[in-house]
């Protein structure tokens, strides 16, 4: 397994981690992605550690916490052989403050986390979301106080707009508070618009990249196909989930599938190893979160690292998932001599 320094730290962090989504079952949303127990949660983890990778990615909204106490559980008496990263912002009650990037909600939140996962300290602590309604100067001095206090070891975002990361990393380095070194992202061969105005970012300040759903929300397991049903277990047969994740249409979908299908015959590799694969060789990537409902799945993208495809595969691949950049990245697609950073391929 391969280590990549995490941003602009010192921290480095293996480039698949393993993510507890399917850690529980609780809720129809979550109930679609699997619902792994601590017996089952304990034999991912071995395998994990076996391989070499030891970070384990959760969120306080992962069935009602249920995610987090069962991952807790199947670390237990192995705390200092593996790396905790956790997220929170997302409503987590029905109280008033019991949602959003406040000192009252982050403090109660992390020390919620710490609880559950039953450790002193949590290595990466994201915010799951933008609060747009909390000052930042609040959220990133809290933030800062919490790495102070030994509670957090490094701080990073998820789902943040451009400008909502960069007012942040202006507002840290202006008060000396610790900054974001990481940024959870959605990026897949069928959701490529990281790439825009987020990786150039990233790249300009020393943000790592950690993809979330790189298979796609489920679509590049390599189970489905052109004119067939959905499979039985596939999180996409849910509404919830459907509607809660990015949307794909079919043909272009298809297409991708038609491309990483070539790349298969050409490796001997399965979709979603390749999947994984093309997003290691992408700029500003630290880790990538891949997700298993069993022991099989687990084992097959493990099976992502090793080796890389070759500049025509991937070039193949790029093509296959290219498509047409918005305003004003088009634009700025047309002037690479002054504008090294990616724009999109």
């Amino acid at each position: 397994m391969d280590y990549r320094l995490l941003g602009a730290s010192g921290f480095k962090v293996p480039v698949l981690t393993l993510g507890t989504g399917t850690f529980g079952g609780r809720g129809e949303l979550f109930k679609a992605w699997g619902s792994t127990d601590v017996a089952e949660a304990k034999r991912l983890v071995d395998l994990c550690l076996e391989a070499g990778l030891n970070m384990f990615d959760s969120a306080d909204i992962y069935s009602d916490g249920a995610a987090e106490e069962i991952l807790g559980a199947a670390i237990q008496g192995r705390r200092d052989q593996v790396l905790i990263s956790t997220k929170a912002t997302f409503r987590s009650g029905a109280g008033a403050n019991e949602v959003g990037s406040s000192r009252h909600h982050l403090i109660r939140a992390v020390d919620d986390a710490l609880r559950r996962l039953n450790t002193d300290y949590i290595d990466l602590f994201q915010l799951h979301g933008f609060d747009a309604a909390t000052p930042v100067e609040e959220t990133l001095r809290t933030l800062d106080d919490l790495v102070t206090a030994g509670k957090l070891r490094y701080v990073g975002c998820s789902n943040f707009s451009g400008w909502h990361l960069m007012k942040s990393l202006a507002v840290a380095e202006r008060y000396g508070w610790t900054r974001y070194v990481a940024h959870q992202a959605y990026y897949s061969l069928v959701g490529r618009e990281y790439e825009w105005e987020l990786m150039p970012l990233a790249l300009d300040q020393g943000v790592g990249c950690v993809v979330w759903s790189p298979l796609g929300w489920g679509r590049l397991t390599g189970r489905i196909r052109r004119g067939q049903p959905l499979p039985a277990a596939s999180r996409l047969r849910s509404s919830v989930s459907t509607s809660a994740g990015p949307q794909v249409s079919e043909e272009y979908l298809f297409k991708v599938v038609d491309a990483l299908d070539e790349v298969a015959a050409e490796t001997g590799k399965t979709i979603p190893q390749i999947a994984l694969n093309w997003l290691l060789r992408r700029p500003s990537i630290a880790t990538v979160i891949i997700g298993a409902r069993d022991e099989r799945q687990l084992r097959d993208n493990l099976g992502a690292v090793g080796w890389n495809l070759t500049a025509g595969q991937i070039a193949k691949l790029d093509q296959a998932s290219a498509v047409p950049r918005i305003y004003p990245y088009w634009h700025q697609a047309g002037f690479s001599e002054r504008n090294p950073f990616p724009t999109g391929a």
